[in-house]
């Protein structure tokens, strides 16, 4: 396989690999881009919930971003943990340095186990300042209830809060409806022309951990290739499906889904 794009990811490390920047590697390189980081905390979890957090220095998170770039200038960001508001500040300063168009942005603020990993503070900074500078920003139900302070209970509660997000100067919107319930996945897409439901069958597992985090990065893969945002999203939906569907039912808890689900080995290396 030839590397066709470079992702940078800004974004918390998982000890247990099912999420932040462990799976974004492994979603973009499973994807055929070329994956760069700059890690902004380390966490210690599992599949059971979350242990500890312990930030990165903001100079630290710059340097990373900024040094990285100098030298291999991403085609597309995908931005997921910033847990505090002096991350955040230094996360716009860096991005305003570098100057790359293609941005997604995972507003990472709860864990699957319930952990909340951002303040009130900080989410009022990325709403003011960091929406608006990034081309999609993916959250899912209870995220994009946290956003917009509204309560999320359908599609059409979806689509009303995308339409806050996009007022409050958002480009793009892609609302993750895996937390209502019924037996169809239904996610939106919205922007100020057009709006596009996605619909697929909903899996029926308690293995899920990393989702968020594996599609952003997904999105962020196929946009770099040149792919649409509407089509990028659409077709890491699919990735992702793939994913849980075909996850190892590893751990105790919500566990990690099948990142690899796109890789062939080839006979030689067997």
């Amino acid at each position: 396989m030839k590397i066709k794009s470079k992702i940078l990811i800004i974004a918390g490390s998982d000890s247990s690999g099912g999420a932040g920047i462990q799976a974004d590697i492994k979603t973009v390189t499973s994807l055929g881009s070329y994956a760069m980081t700059a890690i902004t905390a380390i966490t210690s979890q599992n599949t059971t919930g979350v242990l500890s957090i312990v930030p990165i220095p903001t100079t630290e998170i710059s340097k990373q971003i900024e040094f990285t770039s100098r030298d291999l200038k991403p085609d597309v960001i995908k931005i997921g943990m910033l847990h505090s508001a002096n991350v955040i500040n230094s996360v716009i300063k860096s991005l305003s340095k570098i100057k790359i168009k293609k941005i997604i942005l995972d507003p990472v603020m709860v864990a699957k186990g319930g952990t909340k990993l951002i303040d009130n503070k900080s989410i009022q900074i990325l709403k003011k300042k960091l929406l608006k500078k990034v081309s999609l920003i993916t959250p899912n139900i209870p995220e994009a209830e946290m956003l917009t302070r509204t309560k999320i209970n359908s599609k059409e509660d979806m689509i009303y809060a995308a339409n806050i997000l996009i007022n409050l100067g958002a480009k793009n919107v892609l609302i993750k409806g895996g937390h209502l319930s019924g037996s169809t996945m239904i996610d939106v897409f919205l922007n100020k022309k057009e709006i596009s439901i996605f619909k697929n069958k909903k899996i029926k597992t308690k293995n899920t951990h990393g989702t968020g985090c594996t599609l952003s990065s997904a999105i962020a893969s196929y946009y770099s290739c040149g792919k649409t945002l509407k089509k990028s999203c659409e077709m890491a939906i699919k990735y992702v499906n793939h994913a849980i569907g075909t996850g190892p039912s590893y751990g105790k808890g919500h566990g990690p889904i099948n990142h690899l689900n796109t890789i062939n080995i080839k006979k030689n290396f067997r």
